[in-house]
């Protein structure tokens, strides 16, 4: 009786459209866990949630132009990235000031694009995801632009950690940090936009926050930090595929709202831990 019921909820692992899905899922959600662990180190929380909501604009006008999607996306990525950087270094604006005000603006702008073309081939995928709907292409591009991403990590960890652990330090030492700040911005924009097929702009941002904070909170030591990460990614990622398939409900949004449980679950065990302490 066990195994039909282990078999039963276990079989959306048995269609090949379920396990593309798992895949994508799996490959985003190690690399966007990576990522979470450095921006929640470097505080660059809003980093994340601005590059997703401006990669909208590229996106539309990638479509309108008929090119691919994802070279519109990245391109405007990187023009938010440059622009902020142009404009930090030569206005006495704070920086998570211009981020607000650049990614508003262009999210805006892509809003207002997005809304006035007139298309039977809707856009709405890029917004809310459609990981079960991959083409072939789509599931590669996934598939080799993770492994980039993360052999570059592996290449500059230890340099990335020093920059997002201490930027004066890194300075001192001689790193050269103008490269290691746009190259980490540049990193999370080429993820975005891989993640943009599979969660969408809106939940986004979760993947790259969420995970790292969890980490965060139980962890005192980087290494077991994005170990954890990982962990509560790889998790969230395989049930939120099966929840997604059982209930009949968007998978980006499963996924996401399975890491927000866990969050939750961390937080009320951290009030209890203390409180016991206490007594």
């Amino acid at each position: 009786m066990k195994m039909v019921i282990l078999k039963s909820i276990l079989h959306p692992l048995f269609l090949p459209f379920m396990q593309k899905a798992m895949i994508v899922s799996l490959l985003i959600g190690i690399i966007s866990s990576i990522l979470s662990c450095f921006l929640i180190l470097k505080g660059w929380s809003l980093i994340g949630d601005a590059i997703s909501h401006a990669v909208l604009p590229g996106i539309v006008i990638a479509y309108i132009f008929c090119i691919p999607l994802s070279i519109g996306a990245f391109l405007s990525g990187m023009f938010f990235t440059l622009s902020t950087g142009f404009l930090k270094e030569h206005t006495r604006i704070k920086e998570d000031t211009l981020i607000g005000i650049v990614f508003s603006g262009m999210f805006a702008f892509g809003l207002l694009l997005f809304l006035k073309i007139n298309t039977e081939k809707h856009l709405t995928h890029i917004l809310f995801g459609n990981i079960l709907g991959m083409t072939r292409n789509e599931f590669f591009q996934v598939v080799y632009g993770t492994i980039i991403i993360f052999m570059l990590l592996i290449f500059q960890y230890k340099d990335l950690l020093v920059y997002c652990f201490d930027l004066n330090h890194a300075k001192i030492i001689g790193l050269k940090t103008s490269f290691l700040h746009y190259g980490l911005l540049s990193l999370i924009s080429f993820t975005i936009v891989l993640a943009l097929q599979a969660i969408g702009i809106i939940l986004v941002i979760s993947m790259l926050i969420t995970p790292g904070v969890i980490a965060f909170t139980v962890c005192k030591r980087f290494n077991s930090m994005l170990l954890v990460s990982i962990l509560s990614s790889i998790t969230s990622s395989f049930f939120g595929i099966i929840l997604s398939f059982h209930i009949d409900a968007a998978t980006g949004s499963c996924i996401v709202l399975i890491q927000s449980i866990y969050f939750i679950l961390i937080l009320i065990s951290n009030f209890f831990y203390k409180k016991k302490i206490r007594n």
